[in-house]
């Protein structure tokens, strides 16, 4: 990034990056303290028929493939799937020699996995029975692992790559491509009837603001190291 002008104001972007920090943990923790005394979403049960169609038992509507794309889909935020591609993404990074860009993904990455592991066992919501899982669940429900994680890495990966690539075309490229991923992964979680979708959305909330934070985080430590180059 080239160093910036003297005499431009900059936002805040460590203290962005506090609240966005505080903001996601708050969130999750107080949702999760609220449902943990019997907050229920009269939301969550009328989704997960209204993605069956109606019936709360047998296959959902539409074609076989549907069913197993949305399976392939799903996978994408599970945990194999997301540490293949943080590793992929931290191995591009050393062979570029993105020190700052290789810390900030590792940190929020698995600081975010740590996270909602935590809230997972403080929580201990369980699986909606509403309608039959289609695939094998073994953990708590509330926050989505999958829509929480996916956000965190495929996000927080986007958003670093946008402070070090210039071109704006690609730029938007990559966010788009990060923001459908997490949006179809935690679709998804609905759809195969093992999350309600108060999961997800806590899921994407948390994973968003999340990458907000080591997003700001990023831009206030380049802003310092820019500023050193240019009083050196």
């Amino acid at each position: 990034m080239p160093p910036p002008a003297p005499d431009v104001r900059h936002p805040p972007w460590t203290i962005v990056a506090v609240a966005a920090l505080t903001g996601a943990g708050g969130a999750l923790l107080l949702l999760g303290a609220l449902i943990d005394r019997g907050l229920q979403f009269g939301f969550d049960r009328a989704i997960l028929l209204w993605a069956r169609g109606g019936v709360a038992h047998g296959v959902p509507p539409g074609p076989a493939w549907l069913t197993q794309s949305v399976v392939d889909v799903t996978a994408l935020g599970g945990p194999t799937v997301l540490v293949l591609v943080a590793a992929l993404a931290a191995g591009l990074l050393i062979v570029q020699r993105h020190w700052l860009t290789l810390a900030l993904v590792l940190g929020g990455t698995i600081s975010g996995s740590i996270v909602v592991t935590l809230v997972k066992a403080l929580v201990g919501r369980t699986r909606p029975t509403v309608t039959d899982h289609l695939v094998s669940v073994y953990n708590a429900s509330f926050p989505s692992g999958h829509a929480a994680n996916s956000a965190c890495v495929y996000l927080t990966l986007a958003l670093l790559l946008l402070q070090i690539t210039e071109h704006r075309a690609l730029r938007r490229y990559v966010l788009g491509a990060a923001l459908l991923l997490v949006t179809a992964i935690g679709c998804s979680r609905v759809y195969l009837g093992v999350h309600w979708p108060s999961d997800v959305l806590a899921g994407w909330t948390f994973g968003g603001l999340w990458a907000v934070a080591w997003w700001s985080l990023g831009a206030a430590l380049r802003l310092r190291i820019a500023r050193r180059r240019t009083a050196a």
